[in-house]
């Protein structure tokens, strides 16, 4: 069976489609004209409440990328794969009581900035320059990417590069001339659309069975549905599950600036651990409204040839006319603020890790303007020349993650390390830095070959384990920390919350962010139970 996406849109689509994204552009413009100065630009002149920032984390995470991802890895290996989202809360919660507590503290603009404080500037730059080249390989031209699978769905006529470079010119265009403040805002308006629309696609397809647990697992392949998988699974082993995962989410909601800037332009300390909390509960909902419908799909559309295609299929063979607009205008919003987003923290980081400690003197709104301009098209330009490359691995999502795994371990090990042990410099973050991943990167290329057999989700842990060796090691040479690195860089119980004034009316533990930890961590055991 052939899937054609152009016959399935109707006039009433493209309305919507239009509609949607002439609200987003106008959102946009109108924010983007308040931003003056440099800290507008990057972090929203820290003027963002706990809403938002919940909201934006969401929408930011949940881009293209991800929706095509996770809806192509349900088809053909069931919902396992979507551990990678409920299991989220876990890293949230660090982030929201060790780490933004200290990054707040200090008033750091970029999440390398911390490391300068807590060990020295060669750390800084090193994590800085990584960071810089995984969001440009991994999260930009990934977003891109995808955007141009959707896109070339519904105009297969037209080649995939075209896409890139048209999606990439319009997105970094938009990115040069807004802030951060403007992506927020967009992503408000992108993950409400989103959950709507996914949450619209769930129903309609399980009304396909009755709304039937049971019909459903008697169509479905054997396990498709069942949380945890083997040891010798290919996908994703139940070690990998219970350890990997949820380092792969260490660095990804800790240590990413495309992720943390949201919360780094918080009012205070509150709003920013209620907004990360905010963002874990929203993480317990891809399982249900994205995982789902591409793990539902294998027994209402079994033909479909490309596992990255399943997706786009659902939004034109199983929504109503409207509905499928709004989706497709929830997604195309989706890939421009994937990009931007990550266009946003990648100048972020050149601009005050590299251009303002290289100059030594603060940089006017002007200066600032310009750098970011030209950051920014450089960037994209970058991206928009690997992005199609990405179609010749086993999959966007193995891609993704996959590309991860090589970085993780020595970045988990000294950021921890950094914020609990008094005992590790910068001699040693450097060196396991720099061994760490030489070592992890021969056995990504060992794994490619077939000379390690393990799955990366355990080398992952293996090689977070040594990471810590390698840096407890290493930290025994060199000068000890600093007592200024140990006051501003290691993690103290009195500064995990803010006690803060209560509002009127408002009893005291409803806003209490160690309530939403709570509700967090329970839907994370339910979800395991439920699915197990």
């Amino acid at each position: 069976m052939t899937y054609d996406a152009t016959s399935a849109l109707t006039p009433i689509d493209l309305i919507v489609v239009g509609a949607y994204l002439a609200v987003v552009a106008v959102i946009g413009v109108l924010v983007a004209r308040k931003t003056e100065t440099g800290e507008d630009l990057f972090l929203a002149g820290r003027s963002l409440a706990w809403g938002a920032i919940g909201l934006s984390l969401f929408a930011s995470n949940i881009s293209t990328t991800t929706l095509i991802g996770l809806a192509g890895a349900a088809y053909s290996d069931g919902i396992a794969v979507s551990a990678y989202e409920w299991v989220a809360g876990i890293p949230l919660i660090i982030l929201a009581f060790v780490f933004i507590p200290m990054f707040l503290r200090a008033r750091i603009t970029t999440v390398p900035e911390y490391l300068e404080v807590r060990f020295n500037r060669s750390v800084r730059l090193y994590f800085s320059a990584l960071t810089i080249l995984l969001t440009l390989l991994v999260d930009t031209a990934g977003g891109l990417y995808a955007g141009a699978i959707v896109l070339q769905t519904f105009f297969p006529q037209v080649d995939l590069w075209i896409f890139c470079v048209g999606v990439g010119i319009f997105a970094g265009v938009y990115t040069a001339a807004g802030g951060l403040k403007a992506v927020v805002y967009t992503d408000v308006l992108q993950a409400i659309v989103l959950i709507v629309g996914c949450t619209a696609l769930t129903f309609i397809l399980f009304d396909r069975f009755d709304y039937s647990w049971a019909n459903l697992l008697a169509t479905a392949p054997p396990d498709h549905f069942s949380m945890v998988q083997p040891i010798d699974d290919e996908q994703l082993p139940w070690p990998g599950l219970a350890s990997g995962v949820v380092l792969l989410g260490f660095w990804y909601w800790v240590t990413n600036q495309y992720i943390v800037q949201r919360a780094l332009g918080a009012k205070d300390l509150r709003n920013a651990q209620q907004g990360i909390m905010f963002a874990a509960i929203l993480k317990l909902l891809p399982l249900f409204i994205m995982v789902l419908p591409g793990a539902m799909a294998i027994s209402v559309y079994p033909d479909i040839p490309d596992r990255d295609m399943v997706l786009p299929t659902l939004i034109t063979h199983a929504l109503p006319a409207g509905l499928t607009g709004l989706v497709l205008a929830g997604l195309v919003a989706a890939i421009m603020s994937s990009i931007d987003s990550t266009l946003n923290s990648s100048s972020t980081l050149i601009v005050h890790d590299f251009l303002k400690t290289r100059r030594g003197t603060p940089l006017s709104p002007q200066q600032l303007r310009i750098y970011g301009q030209r950051t920014t098209l450089a960037l994209m330009a970058i991206s928009i020349a690997w992005a199609p490359n990405i179609q010749f691995f086993s999959g966007l999502w193995s891609y993704l993650q996959q590309a991860f795994a090589i970085v993780v371990p020595p970045v988990i090990a000294i950021f921890l390390a950094g914020a609990f042990s008094k005992r590790v410099n910068g001699y040693g973050a450097l060196r396991t830095l720099v061994i760490g991943h030489v070592l992890a990167l021969a056995l990504f290329v060992a794994a490619q070959i077939g000379w390690w057999p393990l799955h990366f989700t355990i080398t992952v842990f293996l090689m977070t384990v040594i990471s810590f060796g390698l840096l407890f090691w290493f930290s025994q040479h060199g000068e000890a920390p600093s007592a200024a690195a140990i006051k501003n860089g290691v993690w103290r119980p009195d500064i995990a919350l803010q006690r803060g004034e209560e509002r009127s009316g408002v009893p005291k533990w409803l806003g209490d962010p160690r309530l939403y930890a709570g509700i967090s961590l329970a839907g994370i055991a339910a979800t395991l139970f439920a699915f197990w």
